[in-house]
């Protein structure tokens, strides 16, 4: 996500809660809508846990699963022409509103917890991950995404798997890279985050390298390892700061912090190379409004 003035941070931010704003053909655009409103130059297409073997293991064929993918990046781009029309003025070279679509992990389409872990089992092999993307990745790219964001990656054979399928599908189209961690360290499957970098730093598609869906208290380190091997703009959207529990499948409450708390870090990361700042899950517009205030003090518009 390389622009004019790539050092400037950005809110980006996965969809989240509807608003009651002037609503869009779609109730899914509406959400989008929510966070263009909210200050966010980013979106996210609500496409992180649609696979076309998901959409197939309900009874949906694969053309549908297709269109279904397609769609995604569709009700973005309808959320962002929705807005630009009502606020012209809203969109400039120096800071764009961006559809980037979304590619989950392995582990986000078994829904089990793997995308905390990276234990894949049997499946954890090169060749196995790149079928399983495959697809996906070029129907989403036909879309004509402004970016592609690979989110949530757990381990380094993942990171591996889809430099390949960008060079091997004769993808354009600029990408992100974002890790999660739970020890501040490492990624969450106990690779070193240092040579999951190392490999989207080598990819000359990859655009932007960074961390998500990680507790906003390791990120400070987290980024000041990044910087040690790429040059390329630093990407982090953080969660809350809460825990999933797999089991349960639901956030644990109890650990989280408050928007406030959240936000108090914003100047800390811009400090240490950031250049790309939003929020993951358990963020809400809210966390984005207060993101892009403190983003426009440290960076006062042009």
């Amino acid at each position: 996500p390389r622009s004019s003035r790539p050092t400037v941070p950005t809110s980006t931010t996965r969809s989240g809660a509807p608003s009651a704003s002037s609503p869009p053909r779609t109730s899914s655009a509406r959400v989008h809508l929510d966070y263009i409103e909210a200050g966010a130059n980013i979106i996210i297409t609500a496409s992180y846990q649609a696979t076309i073997q998901g959409f197939e293991s309900k009874g949906f064929s694969k053309e549908q699963g297709e269109n279904l993918l397609t769609k995604s990046v569709e009700i973005a781009h309808e959320a962002r022409e929705m807005f630009l029309k009502q606020h012209p003025d809203q969109s400039t070279p120096l800071r764009p509103i961006l559809v980037a679509a979304s590619i989950g992990s392995y582990g986000a389409y078994l829904a089990d917890g793997s995308e905390y872990s990276g234990d894949y089992g049997e499946a954890g092999t090169l060749e196995f991950l790149k079928d399983f993307h495959r697809r996906r990745l070029q129907v989403l790219a036909e879309a004509r995404p402004d970016l592609i964001a690979f989110e949530t990656i757990p381990n380094k054979l993942e990171a591996q798997a889809y430099v390949e399928l960008l060079e091997e599908c004769n993808i354009n189209i600029p990408s992100w890279f974002s890790f999660n961690s739970k020890d501040g360290v490492n990624v969450v499957s106990g690779d070193s985050l240092i040579e999951c970098a190392k490999i989207a730093n080598e990819c000359a598609k990859v655009g932007a390298v960074g961390i998500n869906c990680t507790p906003p208290r390791f990120i400070h380190s987290l980024i000041l390892s990044i910087r040690k091997v790429t040059d390329k703009p630093i990407l982090i959207y953080p969660n809350s700061g809460e825990r999933y529990d797999a089991e349960r499948k639901e956030w644990v409450e109890s650990t989280g912090v408050s928007d406030g708390d959240f936000v108090s870090y914003v100047s800390e990361w811009c400090k240490d190379g950031a250049a790309l700042i939003g929020g993951c899950c358990r963020t809400t517009p809210n966390t984005i409004r207060a993101i892009s205030r403190s983003l426009n003090q440290y960076y006062p518009a042009p």
